[in-house]
């Protein structure tokens, strides 16, 4: 799920909308001697200056993006890639005048955040406008694409046209393999008309990053993380390298239960598994194949959708729960203004981004959430990971713009996260959600199995994505095979292969939304590592003892107080100091995640025997 507000105003042009003027206009009044050499003074000035603009702009910004996100037409879109525009020029100049002070010795506050501005486009425009201009358009236009996707069998009849959510829903529910092929296939057609957009999107935002000092779109991106765009790589690779056996183990697990039902001819159990056959139109997360993987069906069965069914629940009711864990923990309730100006459901007269997504459209405790939410276990999850983000907001928006972010990316994805992994059976239990809970070995199994379908299944989408974005960025990816490129990555991490012939005329990266929509996904494979993190860090200050996976933070001020902590940190110190905060540790460390599933690893390592693993 996406961030919105802080620096996505120019870190993710996931939003596309701002105000102002569009000249290109100094961000600093030239001094009186031209020569005179920089002063630190200068520099203080200067980023006070820039804080102000920006916030100004950022505002103006999330108020037409929200138009936009929420109400897709032709105009709001021309609306956002104008305002758009406006935005990128006045922060290539601030990044341009911000040399200035390279090499001046400087307070750590001013060094920061002139640092923080130098990377803070993830889409950085040309300094030529009618480039820029361009560049805007396609950004605003390519989101507009996915936003407005739906698949008709009668083009001329509305009535025979499915969107996403319909045919989510088919990859989630159905079990006929025709069935699943055919609704997969059809959202994938809404990504082709982006092919052409996405590779001058590529080639003007290089042109971009190249102005301000970078080889490349993806060496800007994994230039913010504190250490350099190598050190970055491996680190990586490292978590990854933590994880991967785990994963290994469950694809193992799944592919011959999959096979098992579906045949080996169509699901060979030495083989990848075809993308459309595990419950999500991107297989990038496995929860909805549960019944036809479940360890031990005689025990008791959590589904928690069928219980918010049951109690009746409303979207705004499971907003309610989830901002009721947050307080729980001594934090502040969400405004008054969060209630009235979110978007819960999906409205029955207009186009809108359902892809769930946290703002602060003011920078100024404007708390949101604009999702579709439907009554299921999945979406009540996604509303504690959305809330995660505002409550992040709600900590850090009286710093400066500069320092309004998470850490790191990956923090900000990671905070709701971290919330949920505490939305135990025994915690639904208690709010009444769930009643007469199992708490067998089995029943541990059963759970923890639906939770590894989520989020071990996720870790090499998550790090995938920019894998592949890195290498277009760089060309190692050329335009001529964004397809092939795309599949061997997924074979290569996932395990995953296409159910069928895809070609080079298609499109299908442009099927996921983080790609037209232009955010970072590294974030997301960062933030399945830190929640675990932070989640043992926050039940030991709980004062929890017991294994991990049956811990929940829920009702602890103690943790609670730690963690805001960190959040009001926002982005003022290198993201090893806030990992300190809330952990008392100074490297990600996936550890937590393989302690929070060992039970489940040492059962699917026994009935993996005998199988051959990998692909």
């Amino acid at each position: 799920m996406r961030r919105q507000p802080l620096l996505t105003f120019v870190l993710a042009l996931t939003a596309i909308a701002c105000g102002g003027s569009s000249h290109h206009h100094s961000t600093t009044e030239p001094p009186a001697d031209e020569a005179a050499p920089p002063t630190a003074e200068e520099a203080r000035a200067f980023v006070a200056r820039v804080n102000e603009d920006l916030r100004r702009l950022a505002v103006n910004q999330q108020r037409a993006e929200w138009i936009k996100s929420t109400y897709i037409t032709h105009d709001t879109e021309i609306v956002a890639a104008r305002a758009n525009e406006a935005l990128m020029a006045y922060t290539s100049q601030a990044i341009a005048d911000a040399r200035r002070f390279d090499g001046l010795e400087l307070d750590e506050d001013t060094a920061r955040q002139l640092h923080l501005l130098t990377i803070s486009q993830s889409l950085p425009a040309p300094n030529d406008p009618a480039k820029r201009r361009r560049l805007a358009e396609i950004a605003a236009q390519l989101e507009g694409l996915y936003g407005r996707g739906k698949v008709c069998s009668d083009p001329a009849d509305p009535e025979t046209c499915r969107d996403l959510q319909d045919l989510s829903n088919v990859l989630a529910e159905s079990r006929d393999y025709d069935e699943l092929l055919e609704a997969w296939n059809g959202w994938r057609t809404i990504a082709t008309p982006m092919r052409p957009m996405y590779q001058e999107f590529v080639s003007l935002g290089n042109e971009g990053a190249r102005e301000i000092g970078f080889d490349d779109l993806g060496e800007l991106w994994r230039a913010g993380y504190d250490m350099s765009p190598g050190e970055f790589d491996a680190e990586v690779e490292r978590l990854w390298e933590q994880v991967a056996p785990l994963y290994e183990q469950l694809h193992c697990y799944v592919r011959a239960k999959l096979s098992e039902h579906y045949g080996a001819e169509r699901v060979p159990p030495q083989g990848p598994i075809p993308a459309h056959l595990l419950g999500n139109m991107w297989a990038q997360s496995w929860e909805n194949v549960y019944p036809l993987v479940e360890p031990y069906e005689t025990e008791g069965d959590i589904d928690v959708t069928r219980a918010l069914e049951r109690n009746g629940y409303s979207s705004r009711d499971m907003v309610r729960m989830g901002e009721s864990f947050f307080t729980s923990l001594g934090l502040a309730p969400l405004p008054d203004t969060f209630w009235e100006r979110s978007m819960f459901d999906k409205p029955a007269d207009r186009d809108v981004v359902c892809h769930a997504s946290a703002w602060d459209v003011e920078f100024d405790n404007d708390l949101r959430i604009k999702m579709c939410i439907q009554i299921n276990e999945e979406d009540f999850i996604t509303i504690h990971h959305e809330l995660g983000h505002n409550y992040y907001y709600r900590y850090y928006y009286e710093l400066p713009i500069l320092y309004q972010s998470g850490a790191h990316d990956g923090f900000h994805e990671g905070i709701g996260d971290t919330l949920a992994l505490s939305v135990t059976p025994s915690y639904l239990q208690e709010i009444g959600v769930l009643q007469n809970v199992q708490r067998s070995d089995e029943a541990v199994i059963n759970l923890q199995m639906k939770e590894a379908l989520a989020k071990i299944a996720f870790l090499p989408f998550g790090k995938m994505i920019d894998q592949w974005r890195w290498r277009v960025f760089s060309g190692d990816i050329g335009p001529d095979e964004y397809n092939q490129g795309w599949w061997d990555l997924r074979q290569r991490y996932q395990g995953i292969a296409a159910p069928n012939e895809r070609t080079e005329a298609m499109f299908d990266p442009g099927a996921k939304f983080h790609v037209p929509g232009n955010t970072p996904y590294t974030r997301y494979f960062l933030a399945h590592i830190l929640q675990f993190q932070f989640h043992r860090a926050l039940c030991r200050e709980a004062g929890f003892e017991g294994p991990l996976h049956e811990c929940s933070i829920h009702g602890s001020t103690e943790a609670g107080a730690k963690l805001q902590a960190m959040l009001a940190m926002g982005a003022s110190r290198p993201w090893p100091d806030a990992l300190e905060a809330i952990s008392g540790e100074r490297a990600m460390d996936a550890s937590a995640l393989v302690e929070y599933f060992a039970p489940l690893l040492e059962w699917i390592q026994e009935q993996n025997e005998g199988r051959t693993c990998g692909w």
